[in-house]
């Protein structure tokens, strides 16, 4: 998904509320210099009127009642899959809903402290309002996506109706650019559309940069159509098809209907959209939690270092993150100064327990202090990588990041793990830790990722706990 449908999704939320607020205001205002029958009513007594503080705080809460209720029409969902005038339509339901539930809670409080009248006004003024705040939104995306920002670059495999109809019904959509056609034909009236043959694909995907592949054809083998989804998996390429295609199962699929064509999207994760968001709210809160309340502990091993070996007391490094990008990692200095320099040495080589893997693991590794001993036993090391992952390059949960030279020697296959974050922890930290052997923890590393939810994350952390206070014997 990419970051503009994200922003713009998440700055509704921001949006109805603001709404909300400003319909109360101007209610309240609007109930001043108003009768509802000028010859018959009474002249207002102010006095007997709530503040405007008071309108205030209600309006607050009737907001987070109406991003409730919004939240549970799918309204906020970050991959909108109705029109604008669908939008209007179930936002006027959905705000008929929320104003019976606000007149259902008057009811049975049997209060009602606030002018009948400025409510009515506030209710319609918000309903107003919030499609008012919607329609800028969707006027400001609009213009993003005319100027080019925004748009997805979609490569069609196939020569046939199935692929000129959905190329006749988007070229018009603003939220796609039509890169082209790989086949093994000549489309008539298409013929400058067709960039090339199948076996071509994975080199015009990559001259074209896109971002997401529509599969319109079955004439292609099974080894092949594996190659192109191992290929989407790897570049972060949205691999969608037309179903009865592939008999290929998957736990997270998205579909979608265009020109009345059904499409399949495999996705890797489920981590994406809302669930991307909640992961990074839990970040955010465990980082800074843990950070505050481990300070003591990174105090004290950052004297011990100190007084133990010379050298910095944290050691940073290049680590390969989310997407293949490098990022500066940072431990807690367990090692001697320029161990790195040694690491892949002819005689550390002879102890390597993960011979044949792309990472180095060394039986009693001599290039540990006795502090390092201490403090990898109960991964105190690890620590400061809070910092990572309060930045945003690292997670709580995920799979760990290991070294540039160490992903040059990954096989595909094990590229699938640079979907996510990596992580301070893991499933495979949880189930053997370094005894783990490499294919091993690719695979728990894979499940995590299909089958990530939030309740996963606070599991892993828990059981991560449990095992760090346990000690663990390298």
């Amino acid at each position: 998904m990419k970051r503009s449908e994200i922003l713009f999704g998440l700055l509704k939320i921001p949006v109805d509320f603001s709404a909300i607020i400003l319909a109360f205001l101007a209610s309240y205002q609007l109930r001043l210099i108003t009768e509802p029958i000028p010859l018959l009513a009474k002249p207002i007594d102010y006095t007997a009127l709530p503040t405007i503080n008071e309108y205030l705080s209600f309006s607050v809460y009737s907001a987070v009642a109406l991003i409730v209720v919004f939240a549970l029409g799918n309204m906020y969902s970050l991959k909108s899959t109705f029109s604008f005038s669908k939008e209007i339509q179930k936002t006027i339901l959905l705000g008929l809903i929320w104003t019976m539930i606000i007149v259902t809670y008057f009811f049975f409080t049997r209060t009602f402290p606030y002018s009948r009248l400025a409510m009515a006004y506030s209710w319609s003024i918000a309903i107003l309002f919030v499609i008012l705040g919607r329609a800028i939104i969707k006027i400001i995306q609009r213009a993003f996506l005319k100027a080019g920002i925004g748009r997805r670059r979609v490569l069609f495999i196939g020569s046939n109706s199935i692929t000129l109809e959905l190329i006749e019904n988007l070229k018009n959509n603003k939220n796609y650019k039509i890169l082209g056609i790989v086949g093994q034909k000549i489309v008539p009236g298409f013929e400058s559309k067709v960039l090339g043959l199948t076996t071509e694909l994975i080199n015009i995907a990559k001259q074209y940069k896109a971002e997401e592949i529509i599969q319109t054809t079955s004439d292609l083998s099974e080894t092949r159509s594996k190659d192109i989804l191992e290929f989407c998996e790897e570049h972060h390429i949205e691999y969608t098809f037309v179903p009865d295609i592939l008999e290929v199962q998957r736990t997270n699929i998205d579909i979608k209907m265009v020109s009345g064509v059904p499409l399949i999207t495999l996705k890797k994760t489920s981590l994406d959209g809302w669930g991307k968001v909640t992961k990074r709210i839990l970040d955010i809160i465990g980082s800074l939690l843990g950070g505050i309340i481990l300070s003591p502990i990174f105090l004290i091993t950052a004297i011990a270092i100190k007084l133990t070996s010379k050298g910095p007391t944290i050691y940073s490094a290049k680590r390969v993150g989310q997407h293949g990008k490098r990022f500066t990692f940072h431990k807690f200095r367990s090692m001697k100064t320029g161990a790195h320099d040694i690491r892949y040495s002819e005689e550390l080589s002879k102890d390597n327990l993960r011979e044949g893997s792309p990472l180095v693991k060394i039986k009693n590794d001599p290039r540990i202090t006795k502090t390092g001993k201490f403090i990898r036993k109960f991964s105190i090391d690890e620590l400061p990588q809070l910092w990572n992952v309060l930045k945003g390059d690292m997670s709580l949960v995920g799979p760990r990041p290991h070294l540039p030279e160490e992903v040059e020697k990954y096989q595909r296959h094990h590229k699938f793990v640079l979907t996510i974050k990596p992580g301070i922890t893991g499933i495979p930290q949880t189930s053997g830790r370094s005894d783990l052997e490499f294919e091993k923890e690719v695979k728990l590393d894979r499940y995590y990722i299909e089958h990530w939810s939030l309740w996963l994350d606070i599991k892993t952390i828990f059981k991560t706990i449990g095992i760090v206070l346990k000690g663990y014997q390298e």
